[in-house]
Protein backbone atom coordinates (compact mmCIF):
# COMPACT_ATOMS: atom_id res chain seq x y z
CA UNK A 1 0.00 0.00 0.00
CA UNK A 2 1.42 3.51 -0.88
CA UNK A 3 2.71 5.20 1.74
CA UNK A 4 1.42 9.09 2.42
CA UNK A 5 3.85 11.75 1.49
CA UNK A 6 2.39 13.39 4.52
CA UNK A 7 0.78 12.30 7.62
CA UNK A 8 -0.39 14.29 10.27
CA UNK A 9 -2.14 12.79 13.39
CA UNK A 10 -3.25 14.68 16.26
CA UNK A 11 -1.73 17.75 15.53
CA UNK A 12 -2.05 20.90 18.03
CA UNK A 13 -1.25 23.90 17.88
CA UNK A 14 -1.78 27.43 20.28
CA UNK A 15 -0.73 30.77 20.10
CA UNK A 16 -0.71 31.95 23.51
CA UNK A 17 -5.13 31.45 24.61
CA UNK A 18 -5.78 30.66 21.60
CA UNK A 19 -6.02 26.82 19.49
CA UNK A 20 -5.27 27.16 16.23
CA UNK A 21 -4.99 23.36 15.49
CA UNK A 22 -6.86 21.16 17.34
CA UNK A 23 -6.98 17.36 17.23
CA UNK A 24 -5.51 17.49 13.19
CA UNK A 25 -5.48 13.99 11.48
CA UNK A 26 -5.02 13.60 7.76
CA UNK A 27 -3.11 12.02 4.89
CA UNK A 28 -1.72 13.56 1.89
CA UNK A 29 -1.14 11.00 -0.84
CA UNK A 30 1.60 11.10 -3.51
CA UNK A 31 0.77 13.14 -6.16
CA UNK A 32 -2.25 14.06 -4.84
CA UNK A 33 -3.61 18.19 -4.91
CA UNK A 34 -4.89 19.06 -1.27
CA UNK A 35 -7.23 22.43 -1.31
CA UNK A 36 -7.54 23.52 2.03
CA UNK A 37 -10.40 25.91 2.63
CA UNK A 38 -12.38 27.67 5.11
CA UNK A 39 -12.47 31.16 6.57
CA UNK A 40 -9.55 33.18 7.55
CA UNK A 41 -8.47 32.03 11.28
CA UNK A 42 -9.67 28.07 10.57
CA UNK A 43 -6.15 26.81 10.65
CA UNK A 44 -5.41 26.60 7.20
CA UNK A 45 -1.98 28.40 6.59
CA UNK A 46 -1.14 27.14 10.42
CA UNK A 47 -1.69 23.94 9.14
CA UNK A 48 0.59 24.61 5.82
CA UNK A 49 3.31 25.96 7.99
CA UNK A 50 3.29 23.27 10.41
CA UNK A 51 4.70 21.25 7.68
CA UNK A 52 7.84 23.55 6.83
CA UNK A 53 8.02 24.09 11.05
CA UNK A 54 7.71 27.45 10.49
CA UNK A 55 5.13 26.83 13.34
CA UNK A 56 6.17 24.21 15.49
CA UNK A 57 3.51 22.14 16.65
CA UNK A 58 2.98 21.14 20.26
CA UNK A 59 1.23 18.21 20.20
CA UNK A 60 1.09 15.04 18.07
CA UNK A 61 2.88 14.17 15.13
CA UNK A 62 3.84 14.41 11.39
CA UNK A 63 6.06 12.48 8.78
CA UNK A 64 6.79 14.18 5.69
CA UNK A 65 7.47 11.17 3.27
CA UNK A 66 7.95 8.92 6.23
CA UNK A 67 10.18 11.02 8.27
CA UNK A 68 9.05 12.06 11.84
CA UNK A 69 9.26 16.07 11.45
CA UNK A 70 11.11 18.03 14.18
CA UNK A 71 11.73 15.47 16.25
CA UNK A 72 14.49 12.01 16.67
CA UNK A 73 12.75 9.20 17.96
CA UNK A 74 15.61 6.86 20.41
CA UNK A 75 13.79 4.04 21.57
CA UNK A 76 10.95 5.16 23.88
CA UNK A 77 12.21 8.97 23.85
CA UNK A 78 11.75 11.45 21.35
CA UNK A 79 14.51 14.72 21.34
CA UNK A 80 13.69 17.91 19.40
CA UNK A 81 15.96 18.17 16.10
CA UNK A 82 18.62 21.30 16.05
CA UNK A 83 18.28 23.82 13.94
CA UNK A 84 20.56 22.72 11.30
CA UNK A 85 18.36 18.96 11.17
CA UNK A 86 15.34 21.12 10.79
CA UNK A 87 16.88 23.53 8.04
CA UNK A 88 17.84 20.04 6.54
CA UNK A 89 13.96 19.04 6.61
CA UNK A 90 12.60 22.00 5.54
CA UNK A 91 14.28 21.85 1.90
CA UNK A 92 12.25 18.57 1.02
CA UNK A 93 9.15 21.26 0.76
CA UNK A 94 9.07 24.20 -1.79
CA UNK A 95 6.56 26.98 -0.35
CA UNK A 96 4.50 29.88 -1.88
CA UNK A 97 3.65 32.75 0.05
CA UNK A 98 0.80 35.50 -0.45
CA UNK A 99 3.44 37.96 -0.76
CA UNK A 100 6.15 36.95 -3.28
CA UNK A 101 9.35 37.75 -1.15
CA UNK A 102 11.77 37.72 -3.88
CA UNK A 103 14.93 39.09 -3.18
CA UNK A 104 14.73 43.08 -4.90
CA UNK A 105 18.46 43.17 -5.96
CA UNK A 106 18.34 40.08 -8.02
CA UNK A 107 17.15 39.48 -11.29
CA UNK A 108 14.55 36.79 -11.94
CA UNK A 109 17.52 34.05 -12.95
CA UNK A 110 18.95 35.14 -9.87
CA UNK A 111 16.20 34.85 -7.59
CA UNK A 112 15.95 31.29 -8.80
CA UNK A 113 19.98 30.29 -8.64
CA UNK A 114 20.38 31.74 -5.36
CA UNK A 115 18.98 28.43 -3.42
CA UNK A 116 20.61 25.88 -5.60
CA UNK A 117 24.13 27.27 -5.60
CA UNK A 118 24.24 28.72 -1.88
CA UNK A 119 22.04 26.28 0.10
CA UNK A 120 22.67 22.80 -1.90
CA UNK A 121 25.91 24.28 -3.16
CA UNK A 122 25.22 22.86 -7.00
CA UNK A 123 27.10 23.97 -9.67
CA UNK A 124 26.29 27.22 -10.95
CA UNK A 125 26.10 26.42 -14.78
CA UNK A 126 24.34 23.59 -13.86
CA UNK A 127 22.25 25.21 -11.88
CA UNK A 128 21.58 28.20 -14.26
CA UNK A 129 20.27 25.87 -17.40
CA UNK A 130 17.66 24.38 -14.73
CA UNK A 131 16.16 28.17 -13.76
CA UNK A 132 16.54 28.83 -17.11
CA UNK A 133 14.21 25.63 -17.75
CA UNK A 134 11.56 26.95 -14.99
CA UNK A 135 11.63 30.09 -16.26
CA UNK A 136 10.32 28.56 -19.67
CA UNK A 137 7.99 26.52 -17.58
CA UNK A 138 6.01 29.49 -16.12
CA UNK A 139 6.25 31.43 -19.52
CA UNK A 140 8.89 34.06 -18.13
CA UNK A 141 11.91 32.93 -20.38
CA UNK A 142 12.47 36.47 -21.33
CA UNK A 143 12.38 38.02 -18.05
CA UNK A 144 15.22 36.36 -16.78
CA UNK A 145 17.08 39.62 -16.70
CA UNK A 146 14.68 41.75 -15.10
CA UNK A 147 14.32 42.96 -11.14
CA UNK A 148 11.45 41.94 -9.20
CA UNK A 149 10.24 45.88 -9.96
CA UNK A 150 10.05 45.54 -13.27
CA UNK A 151 7.68 42.69 -13.28
CA UNK A 152 3.73 42.36 -12.33
CA UNK A 153 2.53 40.83 -9.68
CA UNK A 154 1.54 37.64 -11.47
CA UNK A 155 5.04 37.40 -12.49
CA UNK A 156 6.69 37.39 -9.97
CA UNK A 157 4.04 34.91 -8.29
CA UNK A 158 5.35 32.85 -11.00
CA UNK A 159 9.09 33.61 -10.20
CA UNK A 160 8.64 33.07 -6.55
CA UNK A 161 6.83 29.49 -8.15
CA UNK A 162 10.16 28.51 -10.25
CA UNK A 163 12.42 29.50 -7.37
CA UNK A 164 10.56 26.97 -5.35
CA UNK A 165 11.08 24.32 -7.84
CA UNK A 166 14.32 24.58 -8.09
CA UNK A 167 15.52 23.28 -4.81
CA UNK A 168 13.68 19.74 -6.04
CA UNK A 169 11.11 19.84 -3.21
CA UNK A 170 9.05 16.34 -3.11
CA UNK A 171 6.16 18.86 -1.60
CA UNK A 172 4.54 21.80 -2.66
CA UNK A 173 3.00 24.36 -0.66
CA UNK A 174 1.09 27.58 -1.39
CA UNK A 175 -0.57 29.91 0.89
CA UNK A 176 -3.21 31.47 -0.62
CA UNK A 177 -0.70 32.48 -3.61
CA UNK A 178 -3.02 34.78 -5.62
CA UNK A 179 -4.92 36.36 -3.14
CA UNK A 180 -2.25 39.80 -3.38
CA UNK A 181 -2.93 40.29 -6.94
CA UNK A 182 -4.88 42.29 -8.95
CA UNK A 183 -7.30 40.08 -10.22
CA UNK A 184 -6.65 40.46 -13.78
CA UNK A 185 -3.45 38.60 -13.11
CA UNK A 186 -4.93 35.58 -10.60
CA UNK A 187 -5.35 33.27 -13.98
CA UNK A 188 -1.86 33.30 -14.72
CA UNK A 189 -0.78 32.28 -11.75
CA UNK A 190 -3.64 29.43 -11.28
CA UNK A 191 -2.81 28.06 -14.89
CA UNK A 192 1.26 27.48 -14.04
CA UNK A 193 -0.30 25.42 -10.57
CA UNK A 194 -2.50 23.83 -12.90
CA UNK A 195 0.14 22.41 -15.08
CA UNK A 196 2.14 21.99 -11.80
CA UNK A 197 -0.69 19.89 -10.93
CA UNK A 198 -0.99 17.92 -13.82
CA UNK A 199 2.69 16.93 -13.40
CA UNK A 200 2.22 14.90 -10.69
CA UNK A 201 3.59 17.24 -7.82
CA UNK A 202 2.08 16.61 -4.19
CA UNK A 203 0.51 19.44 -3.35
CA UNK A 204 -0.93 21.44 -0.21
CA UNK A 205 -2.99 24.53 -1.53
CA UNK A 206 -4.87 26.96 0.84
CA UNK A 207 -6.83 28.75 -1.50
CA UNK A 208 -10.36 30.96 -1.74
CA UNK A 209 -10.48 30.28 -5.62
CA UNK A 210 -13.36 28.05 -5.23
CA UNK A 211 -13.14 27.57 -8.84
CA UNK A 212 -9.53 25.90 -9.01
CA UNK A 213 -10.04 24.27 -6.00
CA UNK A 214 -13.09 22.22 -7.89
CA UNK A 215 -11.08 21.80 -10.92
CA UNK A 216 -7.20 20.69 -10.17
CA UNK A 217 -7.64 19.15 -6.72
CA UNK A 218 -7.99 15.74 -5.91
CA UNK A 219 -9.33 16.20 -1.81
CA UNK A 220 -10.58 19.88 -0.06
CA UNK A 221 -10.42 19.70 3.62
CA UNK A 222 -12.66 22.54 5.12
CA UNK A 223 -11.83 23.89 8.06
CA UNK A 224 -12.96 25.42 10.62
CA UNK A 225 -11.92 26.47 14.28
CA UNK A 226 -9.02 24.90 13.65
CA UNK A 227 -10.30 21.61 13.73
CA UNK A 228 -11.35 19.10 9.94
CA UNK A 229 -15.34 19.78 9.46
CA UNK A 230 -15.20 18.06 5.99
CA UNK A 231 -13.01 16.10 3.53
CA UNK A 232 -13.54 14.13 0.15
CA UNK A 233 -13.00 15.18 -3.28
CA UNK A 234 -14.27 18.63 -5.06
CA UNK A 235 -17.45 17.50 -5.91
CA UNK A 236 -18.90 16.33 -2.49
CA UNK A 237 -17.50 18.83 -0.32
CA UNK A 238 -18.02 22.07 -2.80
CA UNK A 239 -21.30 20.68 -4.22
CA UNK A 240 -22.74 18.54 -2.17
CA UNK A 241 -21.51 19.40 1.57
CA UNK A 242 -23.06 17.44 3.98
CA UNK A 243 -22.00 19.51 7.08
CA UNK A 244 -23.99 22.73 7.55
CA UNK A 245 -20.74 24.64 8.41
CA UNK A 246 -19.73 23.96 5.21
CA UNK A 247 -22.78 24.93 3.48
CA UNK A 248 -22.97 27.90 5.36
CA UNK A 249 -18.94 28.88 3.91
CA UNK A 250 -19.59 28.15 0.30
CA UNK A 251 -22.44 29.87 0.21
CA UNK A 252 -21.07 33.35 1.32
CA UNK A 253 -17.69 32.66 -1.18
CA UNK A 254 -20.07 31.72 -3.50
CA UNK A 255 -22.63 35.00 -2.80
Amino acid sequence: MTKPMVAFRNVDKTFGSYKALDAVSLDVMPGEVLCLIGASGSGKTTLLRSVNQLHPIDEGAIWLDGELLGKRQEGQHLHLLTDREIARQRLATGMVFQRFNLFPHMTALENITEGPVQVQRRRAAEVRDEAMALLERVGLSDKAGNFPSELSGGQQQRVAIARALAMKPKLMLFDEPTSALDPELVGEVLSVMKGLASSGMTMMVVTHELGFAREVADTVVYMDAGRIVEYGPPDQVLSHPREERTKAFISKVIA
